[in-house]
């Protein structure tokens, strides 16, 4: 975009980046907005088929499409309130310090090939760092309400957090260390081709440790059976019981903003990215640019790959919250110590031996080679690879001296 417009349109440059950022904020914001919107109707219906009722039938129809936007007026329409003795500042900071940490990791997650706010070479762990930013609002929210259950709430969700972060680290580590870059574009495009090609299938230990990954992204996101931050049995609400109105709703925004986010990362990472189970686009010729329109077709068909596969990953969670009792603080806890630490690092050096003893996989010739990723299909002048791309044979281009 920042090409066409300095190029074509004769923009400069620094006017060119402004815009491009915007269109790129605008789009993921509406990304977050709008998912929540579809989370919070599907979050009703899933529950109510769990629990064999009927949900929403009438708002807006016979499924009840519009139910999320009546809930959104209500909250619009609600007072404002502060409890007395609070600290005005950090109260009413705490909403949006939670949701720019969702907002701002959406920024280097790509959504297909090149579909992406901001490509980075260490997009895995700019994504990782700063979804973990969240608790920090978390902490404000409880701290600043003068309340000792938002209090409690706020401690318990610090812990989490802090603590599954080193098993999910460990997770994230597997397929960086298979694809042999932190590139998030580079990793789902290594995945390209027939799903035995996905990271999860590709040894033992790294479909285990997808679990893991599942499990610790649940509880990184505060929620059920981790939702001890806010378990209302106990706390009333936990660390937004104080909060109401808009501001509420951006702890909500932010919520399945991240459950979004988490299960787009599953995606990337384990199971193809933007990539299906069938290589249509490469079955139809379309893969490697045939017509001037094919490259943003196949863009389009990873787009709604992508998506897909990340709203199955927010039902499963909803399908998890709904049927699983909340756990005790102690037991989330021993799950993350006990278990889930335990178990990655032995996968991690499981994968880690796997790569070593079997580069080519259980069956030789049944994968791609992971050097063939579309970095290849972008030459630099003289048809020399670009400078610190992948070539082919999945080694980065240096410059001779």
């Amino acid at each position: 975009m920042v090409e066409f417009l300095t190029s074509t349109v004769g923009l400069s440059g620094w006017l060119a980046w402004t815009i491009a950022a915007v269109v790129s904020a605008v789009l993921v914001l509406n990304v977050i907005a709008g998912g929540a919107l579809a989370f919070i109707w599907a979050e009703r219906k899933v529950s109510a088929r769990i629990q064999d009722r009927l949900g929403p039938t009438r708002t807006g129809g016979r499924f009840g499409w519009l139910q999320s936007v009546a809930d959104g007026i209500k909250l619009l329409a609600k007072e404002d309130l502060m409890p007395q003795g609070a600290d005005g500042l950090l109260f009413r900071l705490a909403p949006y310090v939670s949701f720019c940490a969702s907002f701002c990791a959406f920024i280097a997650l790509p959504f297909a090939f090149d579909v992406v706010g901001q490509r980075l070479n260490v997009a895995v762990f700019f994504v990782v760092a700063v979804l973990g930013l969240e608790v920090f609002g978390v902490i404000l929210a409880g701290y600043a309400s003068a309340s000792k259950w938002s209090l409690f709430g706020a401690m318990r969700e610090a812990a989490q957090v802090v603590s599954y972060e080193v098993p999910l680290g460990m997770c994230v580590v597997v397929p960086v260390m298979i694809a042999g870059t932190m590139d998030m574009v580079t990793i789902a495009e290594k995945q390209a081709g027939w799903f035995w090609n996905w990271y999860i299938f590709h040894d033992p230990f790294t479909f285990v440790i997808f679990w893991v990954y599942v499990t610790c992204a649940v509880a990184s996101v505060n929620r059920a059976p981790f939702d001890l931050a806010e378990a209302e049995s106990e706390l009333v609400a936990g660390f937004h019981t104080e909060y109401s109105g808009l501001r509420w709703s951006y702890f909500f925004m932010a919520e399945y903003g991240s459950m979004f986010l988490v299960s787009a990362m599953a995606a990337v990472l384990f199971l193809g990215g933007w990539n299906g189970p069938v290589p249509l686009a490469s079955l139809a010729g379309l893969s490697a640019g045939t017509g001037d329109t094919a490259p943003y077709v196949v863009r389009l068909l990873g787009l709604a790959n992508l998506v897909a596969k990340a709203s199955l990953g927010v039902i499963v969670m909803m399908w998890i919250r709904w049927t699983l009792p909340r756990l005790r603080i102690d037991q989330v806890m021993a799950t993350c110590l006990k278990y889930c630490t335990p178990i990655a690092a032995v996968m991690f050096a499981g994968a880690m031996l796997w790569k070593i003893a079997l580069p080519g996989g259980l069956v030789p010739g049944l994968s791609r080679p992971g050097g063939e990723i579309r970095e290849g299909w972008l030459p630099g002048p003289g048809g020399a690879a670009i400078p610190g791309e992948s070539t082919r044979d999945g080694s980065l281009a240096r410059v001779t001296p």
